[in-house]
């Protein structure tokens, strides 16, 4: 998930650094939703854990 935000970011830069501002703003909305996704994701499975079977 945090590759995608990353691709997505990278894509928005370049594409602002070229002056395609339709996309860059469109991908710097998806790596935003995308990172904000992998935030919550992240921050669940920090607070229940993973614990081996017993």
């Amino acid at each position: 998930m945090l590759s995608w935000a990353i691709t997505f970011l990278v894509i928005a830069l370049i594409a602002g650094v070229v002056g395609l501002s339709g996309v860059a703003g469109t991908a710097t909305n998806i790596a935003w939703i995308l990172f904000v996704v992998f935030l919550i994701i992240f921050v669940f499975s920090f607070i229940t854990g993973r614990r081996p079977p017993a």
